[in-house]
């Protein structure tokens, strides 16, 4: 298992979790904009098998195809880096099994998952969810304007969010040292409004001439248009409501 790097110790380490068929320009800034909010020493992106509860009428592009364009997509940030603890399990894990894997291998670290909004919105259909917010702090990504409920998690949950999308809100979370404990962040920190099926759906229309035209970093643009990826018209499955979904 390709465990985070042990950068310093109390390392700050933020677990990006998603399908990113493809990975865009919206992840990216997410990572960014994360790194500054929460000071982190690390983001680790984690591609993942397919959810069970994301209903598609294809399969995504192979988890070799995915990895390999998180690779490009991140090389160049010393910060970054791609794991595949998921691809390369023996048996599709779910997120709870997966974070207490990596803490496991690096009990010093303090970490934080983040998941889009949608996936927020469907956290009580995950694999032991009550245990997976108490795992970790966690981070909940969503669109400028996008009403997050609270109502579908337990008194106990709601009592652990802090939103910073509140004017009264810190604007620097690294002056907090909360990290160490299970707070579940909400930020609307980056105004990109992406999804990947979008991004799908932009290379079908496209066509051979597309390389750079959709809204994905160049290499990977390259990497779609070399290997010929989601040209098929069925792959433009229901849209993404909240940039770079995490998965159960």
């Amino acid at each position: 298992m390709d465990a985070p790097r042990r950068s310093s110790t109390n390392a700050r380490i933020a677990l990006y979790g998603g399908t990113f068929d493809p990975v865009h320009d919206g992840h990216v800034a997410v990572a960014r904009e994360l790194l500054k909010l929460f000071a982190l020493d690390e983001v680790l992106f984690i591609p993942a098998h397919v959810a069970p509860h994301k209903r598609r009428n294809v399969p995504p592009a192979s988890p070799l195809h995915r990895y390999a364009m998180l690779a490009l997509a991140t090389q160049g940030e010393p910060r970054f880096r791609v794991s595949a603890v998921e691809l390369d399990a023996p048996e599709k894990p779910y997120t709870v099994e997966t974070i207490a894997r990596l803490k496991a291998a690096t009990p010093d670290a303090h970490f934080l998952f983040v998941m889009g909004a949608d996936s927020w919105e469907e956290i009580t259909t995950w694999r032991e969810w009550e245990r997976l917010l108490s795992l970790v702090a966690h981070v909940v990504v969503t669109r400028p304007g996008y009403e997050l409920s609270t109502e579908h998690v337990t008194a106990e949950a709601r009592g652990r969010i802090v939103d910073l999308r509140q004017p009264d809100a810190p604007g620097d979370v690294a002056a907090i040292e909360v990290m160490g404990e299970s707070k579940i962040y909400f930020t609307d920190a980056v105004k990109m409004e992406i999804a990947s099926s979008d991004i799908r759906r932009a290379v079908r229309e496209a066509g051979e001439g597309q390389a750079g035209s959709i809204r994905v970093p160049q290499p990977v643009a390259e990497y779609i248009k070399k290997y010929r990826l989601y040209r098929e018209a069925h792959e433009t499955e229901r849209h993404d409501a909240g940039r770079g979904r995490a998965h159960d």
